[in-house]
């Protein structure tokens, strides 16, 4: 396999890393938790500026840590879609402009794509199709893999990713930002059936449910006015935090493993892959890995370092790219929104975008 420096911009993370036969040579990831949290969310102008000062520096450290230099890479590569535009066109301005520098090839890839990929980075797969369960703060989705490259999404989130729910409703509990980890850490001893609450689903038009689809906007409204209620019994200072975050934690979990089961069940997949943000769940990964224990399903889950942004998930995607001839052109732009069936876009002789 060849050896990628990868470069990751595409939100809140810098980072920056170099890869070489699914192994990580490198990896430094510099957060941006702290500065965002003041506001609550991700403040994109913010961000950009933060990629900026950092990315240069993490080059440095990893080139330095892996002992290798521009001559010794085969390609560099860079997050190209979807994500903040300015964010994104920190790491693909700086990954071009080194490729074109040091004569080297130069890779877009899809962040979704880089996330399915950051499994290899652990326990190597069973033989595909697999099922991947990608959950994070900006996607929910249930895709089928038959081979790098070669995506079919079975089951999406109609509002809210999951993620997005966990940061909203940290909010509404005056927990804090990032809400994934404050909603655990809040969730620790509580009574996860103290609170009823609703596993949403999404109508069909002409009757009935889609199976395998998400929604979490009626939970996050149950959950407004559960501690709206809450408020006026006992007063906004005596909420029974551990419960409401306990029972919020849990719902949410057992909605993604059962319609995840569910579906790699039904559609003949015995492999399920947990990967993205969220996946660092504890309760979600217990849960997993005791439904698919039941039904007779292979899991895997990828590695803690690699579930948030990193660049060693992009690094594998390129490499794989690389490794099938591909590259992308040098005048390859950077795109907001890309479905991941699209990720093929980003490798063609004429930029897409």
């Amino acid at each position: 396999m060849p050896t990628v420096l990868a470069l990751e911009t595409s939100c809140d993370e810098s980072a920056a890393a170099i890869v070489r036969d699914q192994t990580v040579l490198a990896s430094a990831v510099a957060s941006q938790v702290e500065e965002h949290a003041r506001w609550g969310g991700v403040v994109p102008e913010i961000a950009s500026r933060r990629h900026v000062e950092a990315l240069p520096q993490l080059i440095a450290q990893v080139c330095h840590a892996s002992g290798l230099g521009p001559g010794d890479l085969d390609g560099i590569a860079a997050t190209a879609a979807p994500g903040l535009v300015g964010a994104l066109l920190v790491a693909s301005v700086t990954g071009r402009t080194l490729a074109r520098l040091h004569g080297k090839p130069f890779l877009g890839v899809h962040h979704l794509e880089g996330h399915l990929c950051s499994v290899q980075l652990g326990d190597p797969l069973p033989p595909g199709p697999y099922l991947v369960l990608l959950v994070s703060g900006g996607h929910t989705e249930l895709l089928r893999v038959d081979g790098p490259g070669v995506y079919s999404r079975l089951g999406r989130s109609h509002d809210d990713a999951a993620g997005e729910a966990f940061d909203k409703v940290a909010r509404l509990l005056q927990l804090g930002y990032p809400g994934g980890p404050a909603i655990e850490q809040a969730a620790q001893g509580g009574d996860p059936g103290r609170f009823v609450l609703p596993k949403g689903r999404v109508s069909k038009p002409e009757g009935g449910y889609y199976p395998y689809d998400f929604s979490f906007s009626g939970l996050k409204t149950a959950m407004l006015r559960q501690v709206r209620a809450l408020e006026q019994l006992l007063g906004s200072n005596n909420l029974p935090v551990a419960d409401l975050a306990a029972s919020f934690e849990q719902v949410v979990v057992e909605v993604l493993v059962e319609r995840s089961c569910a579906c790699a069940k039904q559609q003949g997949l015995e492999t399920l892959v947990l990967v993205g943000g969220v996946a660092a769940n504890k309760r979600l990964r217990r849960l997993l890995e005791e439904r698919c224990h039941r039904d007779g399903l292979n899991w895997r889950v990828a590695p803690l370092p690699y579930c948030t942004d990193n660049a060693a998930m992009i690094g594998v995607a390129a490499a794989q790219r690389l490794s099938a001839g591909l590259q992308s052109s040098m005048e390859l732009a950077v795109a907001p929104r890309l479905p991941l069936e699209e990720a093929s876009r980003l490798y063609q002789a004429q930029a897409c975008f």
